[in-house]
Formats: structure tokens, sequence, C-alpha cells
């Protein structure tokens, strides 16, 4: 068995013998074999961390995004292919959601995906692609570089009519993170796809501009 599918073994085997997979006891084995990690090759960083994302336990994909997140050499090695092969088989929410906050947006922000790459995952027949990338531009927003709204922007216009509950929550969330550096252009984008924008889309995020809440009464 090569060392990083040994490695990948044992993080899983690990992982299954938590008795409550909180994040906390997740990221305290995370630590443990960031630890160990920490002066392995970049490669093999991220060979285990490929093999540990395609395991089904509960947090295999978390652990094994934060450990590539946390590892510079490592993150900054990746490949496009390689991202992608991070990001096979996510299947809800919370799978598209580290994915993107810890890998794809980041890596997209770094230079090492492109805008042509995001924007193939947003004319994706899979709904968690399409989630994907919107949650990407979470990264790019809160770096607020220059180009970096108009990516965003474009990112959310070509999903401003998708019907999916799953990406209409994550466009709300995209246009959330926007507003908070930029709400005069959110506030364009809303007028300009009115028609095209789900009800929940308009409430939160003008909700947001005015209020800084999503959802004020609640509060």
């Amino acid at each position: 068995m090569k060392e990083a599918d040994r490695l990948a073994e044992e993080i899983g085997t690990r992982l299954a013998q938590l008795p409550d997979p909180t994040t906390p006891r997740l990221r305290a084995v995370r630590r443990e074999y960031s630890r160990l990690l920490s002066r392995a090759s970049p490669d093999l960083v991220v060979q285990v961390a490929i093999c540990l994302a395609a395991q089904p336990g509960a947090g295999c994909r978390f652990v094994a995004y934060e450990i590539l997140s946390q590892h510079k050499a490592a993150f900054r090695s990746l490949t496009a292919v390689q991202i992608l092969n991070l990001g096979k088989g996510i299947n809800s929410w919370g799978a598209v959601d580290c994915f993107g906050c810890y890998l794809s947006g980041p890596a997209w922000r770094e230079g090492l995906l492109t805008i042509s790459v995001i924007q193939g995952w947003a004319k994706s027949k899979d709904r968690w692609w399409r989630r994907a990338a919107l949650v990407s531009t979470i990264a790019l927003s809160r770096r607020a570089a220059i180009g970096d709204s108009a990516m965003t922007v474009g990112v959310c216009a070509s999903l401003a009519s998708d019907p999916d509950d799953m990406v209409v929550k994550a466009l709300s969330w995209a246009l959330r993170e926007l507003a908070k550096k930029h709400p005069a252009e959110v506030r364009r984008f809303l007028e300009h796809h009115q028609h095209a924008l789900a009800a929940r889309v308009k409430r939160e995020v003008q909700n947001k501009i005015a209020t800084g809440l999503k959802n004020p009464r609640r509060s």
C-alpha cells in the first residue's frame, strides 16, 4: 500500500472511531495529522487529501480539505485537475461549502483556477457544482481586490434565474458577502435581474444591505 493510501486509511479509521464527529473533534484529528505532515512533500500531502476525500466516512472531506488549506506548499502546488478530483462526489450543502470555502474559492483567488473553470461549474447539470461556483466567490468577496467583484457578479449573473433551492441559497450568500464591501454594485445587480431572481434572494440581500442582517426579524 502506498504511503498516501495508508495515511488516508489511518485518518479515516480515526474519524470513524469518534463517538460524536463534531467540528472540534474532527479538527483535533486534523491538527494531529497536520503536525505529522508538516515536513512532508507537497505531493504526498495532496495525495493523502485526495484519497481521504474519496472515503465515505463522516468528516473525511472536511479533514482532507483542512489538511490542504493548512499546508501552504501543498495548497500552492494544486492543479485544476487535482482540485476537480478533490470535489468529486460532492452531494450535500456541507460538502460543497467546505470544498468552496477551503479549496476552490481560495484556489481561484490565488490564481490556481481560472474564471472559465468556475463558469463551467456554473453551467453544470449537477446542482452541487453550480452551488460550488457560487460558494467559490466568497473568498474573492472577502479579499475585495480590483476585478474580484466583476468576476463574482459574472458568476452570480449566470445563475440568477436558477430555480434550484440549493443554488438559490448560495446565490443569496454570494450576493450578501459581496454587499459587505460593494453594496452599490449589488443594488445594481438586484435591479438588473429583479425579474429573474427568487424572492428569497431579493429579500435577504436587501435586508443585508439595509440592516446588515439576513433576517432582521429573527434577531
